[in-house]
């Protein structure tokens, strides 16, 4: 803007408009703007973690502060929160959604418990910066054997699969 435009407005005045604080609101935008998410990666940073998981007041994991979380629970079903939930609707869930989809890999989209995320055969998270990453411990308490499961190793084979024959 030339100084006398901003001049003459400075002078007049301007007109403002209101709109409901909607932030909190859409938890499902993730950007390291948002406190808490920041927060949640600093604590995992200081106790040795690389992610944290959010659990709410009823004891259900609702989704990492940069990721979405995802189990294989101990009856060998992959699980993950639904988005109905407020939970990051991110590309690669989505692609993964696709990719499950494809390969005819049974899966359900619904909450779990931290006790149940715990006793989980495997664990694993999804996000642009993981891709799909597994998860070997959740609060020191050591998931499955401990090691990279199949089923994030091979979700991650197909992820990368996908992310190269879809690239330009």
């Amino acid at each position: 803007m030339n100084p006398v435009a901003a001049e003459t407005r400075a002078d007049q005045g301007i007109a403002v408009i209101t709109t409901p604080e909607t932030r909190w609101a859409r938890c499902d935008i993730k950007t390291v703007g948002l406190l808490p998410n920041l927060l949640a990666k600093q604590k995992a940073k200081d106790a040795g973690a690389t992610e944290a998981w959010f659990v709410d007041d009823l004891g259900l994991v609702t989704e990492g502060a940069s990721s979405n979380a995802w189990i294989v629970d101990k009856d060998g079903v992959l699980r993950t929160r639904d988005t109905q939930a407020n939970i990051l609707r991110g590309i690669t869930r989505k692609t993964l959604l696709a990719i499950l989809a494809r390969e005819g890999v049974k899966m359900e989209e619904r909450p779990f418990s931290l006790a149940e995320a715990k006793e989980a055969r495997e664990a694993f998270i999804t996000g642009a910066g993981t891709l799909v990453l597994p998860v070997v411990s959740i609060d020191g308490a050591q998931v499955g054997d401990g090691k990279a499961g199949p089923v994030a190793k091979r979700l991650r084979r197909l992820y990368i699969e996908e992310a190269r024959r879809t690239s330009i």
